[in-house]
């Protein structure tokens, strides 16, 4: 759990029971669970991940510089001895209940893990594709994640998949499905381990492949299928967040991801696609109406993800769009003046609909 996250909710807990609205043994009980929910990501963890990683760099470095000079044998025995090394401190810290710096030593172990393969390679002459490699390397991540329950192994194994995923693309210029098996691996480990920032990356990670598959099927000229899967997804995110309220907390986070992947597909649409001016308009417009439309359910439902990236994805398209048609100025304020017009009917729409509410909020008080 995130450390402001508990100090905000420890204040509102003092307030809400200073108000009355929660009683003593209400507040013990909730602090109780918010502690046992896991370790609190601190200073501490934070500086211990960035030694392992310093150790490591020390470790490789140290290795490079006497490299030559080591015996074959007595090289495995190193390469070997700092991984379980790694592994052994973590287990000694983790028995005397320091979590996070287990952690850290956990991806030391990895990290060496992964030079390892690299080195012994090297060492024997063994040709092959350096994503072999990576393969391996996500593949013990992710085992010593789930077998360790380390969350910081986990976030490893998802950035080794999408490291691993990318070279293949980089290599054949063309879709790497075999990134899906990885990406629902370890995000099945994540939900296992209710770990919520590890889940976001996952989402993280399933916006980028999404939006390059506009860039890899079709020649590249797939934009208008990534946009309307991220309009589905928009869609069945709000259809589940209205059926069912208890999942409104996963559904926001899944709502503003959707918004990236359709604001993608639209953008690249507009703009890295040769678009004659009359469809550059249509598509401008449907983009600002989607966008508008994001902003009041931002607004409605307290979704500030949604709400922010409404505000940016509109100011980034108005920006675009004056850059890619201001040699026309006439049809830059045809834009601008139609754009201002639908801003203004739907700010009257609102208006009137909250008029309404607050007249039947009146009568039903009367």
């Amino acid at each position: 759990m995130w450390a402001p996250y508990k100090k905000r909710l420890v204040r509102d807990l003092d307030r809400w029971e200073a108000n009355g609205w929660l009683t003593r043994d209400g507040h013990t009980a909730i602090l109780s669970e918010v502690a046992s929910s896991g370790p609190i990501i601190s200073l501490a963890s934070a500086l211990a991940i960035l030694a392992s990683v310093l150790f490591w760099f020390a470790a490789i470095s140290f290795v490079a510089a006497n490299w030559e000079e080591v015996p074959r044998l007595a090289r495995l025995s190193l390469l070997l001895a700092s991984i379980w090394a790694g592994y052994g401190t973590a287990g000694w810290l983790a028995a005397r209940g320091h979590a996070a710096l287990a952690d850290a030593a956990i991806l030391f172990a990895l990290a060496m893990f992964g030079a390892s393969i690299m080195l012994i390679s090297q060492m024997y002459h063994i040709d092959g594709n350096p994503t072999d490699a990576l393969l391996m390397w996500w593949i013990a991540a992710l085992f010593a994640g789930v077998l360790l329950r380390s969350n910081p192994a986990l976030a490893l194994a998802m950035v080794l998949v999408c490291v691993w995923s990318g070279m293949e693309v980089a290599q054949s210029n063309a879709v790497h499905w075999p990134f899906l098996i990885g990406w629902a691996a370890v995000t099945a480990a994540f939900f296992w381990q209710r770990w919520l920032p590890g889940l976001h990356l996952s989402a993280l990670a399933m916006t980028i492949f999404i939006i390059s598959l506009g860039y890899l099927l079709g020649r590249g000229h797939e934009h208008a299928a990534v946009a309307i899967i991220g309009m589905l997804i928009a869609a069945a995110a709000i259809g589940i967040e209205k059926a069912l309220p208890d999942y409104d907390h996963v559904a926001a986070p899944i709502l503003a991801y959707a918004m990236v992947i359709a604001f993608a597909g639209l953008y690249a649409l507009q703009f890295f696609e040769h678009t004659s001016l009359g469809t550059l308009i249509a598509l401008a417009a449907l983009t600002l109406v989607l966008l508008l439309g994001a902003i009041s359910y931002g607004l409605a439902t307290g979704n500030r993800g949604v709400l922010w990236l409404g505000y940016i994805g509109f100011s980034l398209e108005v920006l675009s769009v004056y850059g890619k048609t201001v040699g026309t100025i006439l049809n830059t304020s045809l834009f601008f003046l139609v754009a201002a017009l639908l801003v203004a009917a739907l700010a009257y729409m609102a208006l009137r609909i909250a008029q309404r509410g607050r007249s039947r909020m009146e009568e039903a008080s009367a």
